[in-house]
């Protein structure tokens, strides 16, 4: 059954991806080019920047499309859909930021099959008109953007003692920012690295969440003692009363 999404609800689809249903920090989707490309800032921001693309190109066609796809070939259709779009990407990405390109290297390819993008097309996409799929693809891909770039930056600080721009994106001015680089821990820029940086990352994230559930059950127990407090007055008079 198809779902439309009303106007005053697409702020919401567009901020899920971003907070609620973040695909990397609370869906943990997209594993392999999240690890794999947070070695500096600037090489996460790539790849999210070509994700982006790809998730507005195939999630705006296939919504288009969503009619006319037989229902038993509706997976292979979106495979080949996001294949083309990749492929395009990837030819862009070549003749314009080629060091972008070559840093990357197979990761591009492997968009095709990363799970975020088919996730949303069947998800989403397929039942829902365009723009609402443009927007919802617009808040996947900034929110996997952002959680690639806040690994990559830790990643970055940790393992070089600074930051640096301008490497792959060559057509802007390169700048470099390293006063930590004698206490550079070369291991964050190796894949253990990654594991170790999504790994506190998602720590911290557990601990708020469970500082603030906590908050909520103790304001709760608070209220509910009150509560009974109040009622016990309340009893307490009317003996008097009596």
């Amino acid at each position: 059954m198809e779902q439309t999404v009303q106007k005053g609800k697409r702020l919401k689809v567009f901020l899920a991806g971003i907070i609620t249903e973040n695909p990397v920090l609370v869906g943990l989707l997209g594993m392999c080019p999240t690890l794999a490309t947070t070695k500096s800032l600037e090489s996460a921001f790539g790849m999210g920047i070509l994700v982006i693309l790809t998730l507005m190109g195939s999630n705006v066609l296939i919504s288009l499309l969503r009619k006319i796809i037989p229902q038993e070939v509706k997976i292979p259709c979106y495979i080949v859909i996001i294949a083309t779009f990749v492929t395009v990407i990837k030819m862009f990405a070549e003749a314009f930021v080629p060091e972008l390109y070559s840093s990357l290297g197979v990761f591009i390819s492997l968009i095709v099959v990363n799970c975020i993008i088919l996730g949303r097309a069947e998800a989403f996409a397929s039942k829902n008109g365009p723009l609402a799929s443009l927007l919802d693809a617009l808040g996947m891909g900034i929110g996997f953007t952002m959680a690639l770039c806040i690994m990559g930056v830790i990643r970055e600080i940790l393992g070089t003692g600074g930051l640096s721009f301008g490497v792959y994106f060559t057509f802007l001015p390169s700048v470099s920012w390293t006063p930590l680089q004698a206490y550079a821990i070369k291991l964050f820029v190796l894949p253990a690295g990654g594991f170790l940086t999504l790994g506190l990352i998602l720590a911290v994230m557990a601990a708020y969440k469970n500082h603030k559930e906590a908050k909520k059950q103790a304001l709760e127990k608070q209220r509910i003692e009150e509560l009974k407090a109040k009622k016990a007055a309340e009893l307490a008079q009317k003996k008097a009363e009596v």
